[in-house]
């Protein structure tokens, strides 16, 4: 995502405005879109500042927001596939919302098997 122009070029654009320039020439000297100056004016206008919009949520809500039970929903049901655990934990939630849970939680989607080694043959390691 790029990021926002600076709040001090949003504030020479509008003084320059202000003082009677040409709203095309100001874009022109500073490089931004005639579409961009207007809209900082007319935030400058409703709000009384020009500044870039902050803190706002990006992206999409999360569907799972109660973390400690979705902690002991995996402790319990770990060994079952994400679609398996999508469908236990319903409320709407897919296996793709179940792989973003558990990557945010740092859960690993591979299965280990206690039991085995890895282990190399001497052929293999002489390669």
């Amino acid at each position: 995502m790029p990021a926002p122009y600076s709040d001090d070029l949003r504030q020479k654009a509008i003084d320059a405005v202000e003082r009677g320039d040409r709203k095309t020439d100001v874009s022109r000297m500073l490089n931004i879109s005639r579409n961009t100056l207007d809209q900082w004016l007319k935030r400058k206008e409703q709000t009384g500042e020009c500044g870039a919009i902050r803190n706002y949520q990006q992206g999409c809500r999360h569907k799972i927001t109660d973390w400690q039970r979705f902690r002991k929903f995996v402790q319990e049901h770990g060994g079952k596939t994400q679609g398996q655990m999508a469908t236990l934990w319903g409320e709407g939630v897919t296996q793709q919302n179940i792989s973003d849970a558990l990557q945010k939680m740092g859960v690993s989607r591979k299965k280990r098997l206690m039991g085995i080694k890895n282990a190399m043959s001497l052929s293999a390691k002489s390669l």
